[in-house]
């Protein structure tokens, strides 16, 4: 439901953050709309559905990705799962606090990639 319905929908209202990745197996380019929390030196995110999810492993086989947020791209890579105990004071430092209902005990960290 959420590829085919609620991704392009939040993808054309422009109000997400949306990660670009090319599959794993199929070499096809996807965007997936989602939170992408800034940190030093790059972005978390929070892989809702686990780090099994398509995106996530995606984006670790492809060593990297790209994000778009409010029309700027920025280049991610170096991707990384990284525990609650890394990535929930990263959260909270910059003011943000990640979804507590999902018992979410992984993340995917990225370096933004710079001149």
């Amino acid at each position: 439901m959420n590829k085919r319905v609620f991704n392009p929908r939040a993808i054309a209202s422009g109000k997400w953050p949306v990660l670009t990745h090319v599959g794993r197996v199929s070499g096809a380019t996807y965007r997936t709309p989602m939170d992408a929390y800034p940190i030093d030196g790059g972005y978390l995110f929070v892989p809702v559905y686990g780090s099994r999810s398509d995106w996530v492993r995606n984006v670790l086989a492809a060593g990297g990705a790209s994000l778009r947020i409010d029309g700027t791209d920025m280049e991610l890579t170096a991707p990384r799962l990284v525990g609650a105990g890394e990535a929930i004071p990263a959260f909270l430092e910059k003011g943000a606090r990640p979804p507590k209902l999902l018992r979410i005990s992984e993340f995917l960290r990225m370096n933004l990639v710079t001149d």
